[in-house]
């Protein structure tokens, strides 16, 4: 007897046919972040398969819902609880967070409370006590937290690689001791305007933790060329960015130092450290003439036309540089520039306040910068727009030229 051809045919779902492993090798292959959401809005059970795979969470919630959120994304690795530094929610993240993310947030790696000014020791040690495997904290602008509480993230925490405390100014030479006996992984390292800590610190500091590549001190104003010294010599394999914006006490010294060590040495901000000069910045060109990229340098006051031509024809992966009110510069550190054969990378240059760059200069710095995106020239009393127009110099469109202030600066170099 023939079948009869309306007999129904067994259906089967894809989630008959796909296992757990399957869905989420599919959701892995999925490049774009709007697809990755899309996709958990197939079924209850995709949903599933994409919170447990999810890595990074920025979010606001208090410790009801973080509970809940760790509860959904159990393998969550990144977790960005971080405050607007101008705009703050009330009342913000807290201690008993923090105590929330501790205990249940088991595979996190990375935490950021940048600005979240509620935070005190108390979180902090909780932190400590329950995320070994912490790599990397942002607790900038986090004002109340002491040595208290960052001694017990750096003794529980010995995986860690990153950590930020700009404007934690009660952090001190006890934490760099700390650092040093038991987070010897330590690789980048932001102390911006910790003022407490001194060469005490950073000699302490590099004693156990040589693999530094990125150090900020910046206005860390009890730092001079004994800490920076001792850094560089210790970190010479490793160092690529150091900071030290506003640190007044330092100068040829450490920049000598940096020439002898780090020889790989790509960023480099010296802006305000008016006691360096010409002949250290020269040997610190020829050193690091293949691996330099970005160099602030404005204010200082000391720097001429022989360290910035020696600058320019040596370090020719320069990318970003900032001489602004560097007032002894002329036209003359630009007299090997214009022609063919003498081509710069730069990307961003700044001459704001140089009052001895002309037009003349301008014209064989623009010849030789075939890249460049961003210049500026505010308060150049012999550069103006008018007076480019009347040169005739034609800046292609693609550029932007500040000339009164009103662009906004790229932030590369803070």
């Amino acid at each position: 007897m023939a079948s009869n051809q309306n007999d129904a045919v067994p259906l089967h779902s894809i989630n008959d046919n796909l296992g757990d492993d399957e869905l989420r090798a599919v959701l892995t292959r999925l490049e774009n972040q709007k697809d990755k959401e899309v996709f958990g809005l197939v079924c209850k059970r995709w949903l599933y398969i994409q919170s447990t795979e999810r890595k990074k969470l920025c979010v606001r919630a208090g410790p009801h819902m973080l509970g809940r959120i760790a509860a959904r994304f159990i393998r969550l690795r990144e977790l960005d609880l971080s405050q607007s530094v101008s705009r703050s929610f009330y009342p913000g993240v807290t201690d008993s967070d923090l105590e929330v993310i501790a205990t249940s947030f088991s595979c996190l790696r990375i935490l950021n409370l940048h600005s979240c000014k509620g935070i005190t020791d108390k979180g902090l040690a909780a932190i400590g006590s329950n995320l070994s495997s912490l790599r990397s904290l942002d607790v900038s602008y986090c004002r109340k937290i002491t040595d208290k509480g960052l001694l017990a993230v750096a003794e529980g925490c010995r995986d860690l690689r990153t950590l930020h405390l700009a404007g934690c100014r009660f952090a001190s030479d006890s934490l760099m001791k700390a650092l040093s006996n038991n987070c010897r992984n330590v690789e980048e390292l932001g102390l911006q305007g910790c003022t407490n800590i001194t060469n005490a610190g950073l000699s302490v500091l590099v004693k156990g933790c040589r693999k530094i590549k990125h150090l900020d001190v910046n206005k860390c104003s009890s730092i001079d060329d004994i800490g920076i010294s001792c850094v560089s010599e210790a970190c010479s394999l490793t160092l690529k960015t150091l900071k030290l914006l506003d640190c007044y006490k330092v100068g040829d010294d450490s920049i000598l130092s940096l020439a002898n060590y780090c020889k790989g040495l790509e960023t480099l901000v010296i802006g305000g450290c008016r006691n360096i000069s010409d002949e250290s910045m020269k040997s610190l060109a020829a050193a690091c003439s293949g691996s330099l990229k970005k160099l602030r340098m404005d204010w200082c006051l000391n720097i001429t036309d022989s360290s910035l031509d020696c600058i320019l024809s040596k370090c020719r992966k320069l990318e970003v540089l900032d001489i602004g009110c560097c007032e002894e510069v002329t036209d003359a550190a630009f007299q090997q520039l214009g022609s063919e054969n003498f081509m710069l990378g730069l990307k961003i240059l700044k001459v704001s306040n140089c009052p001895k760059i002309t037009i003349e200069g301008l014209k064989k710095l623009l010849k030789s910068c075939e890249y460049l995106e961003y210049l500026d020239v505010r308060s150049c009393p012999l550069i103006t727009k008018a007076g480019c127009e009347e040169a005739g110099i034609q800046f292609p469109e693609s550029w932007k030229i500040n000339f009164t202030g009103n662009l906004a600066e790229p932030d590369v170099l803070h």
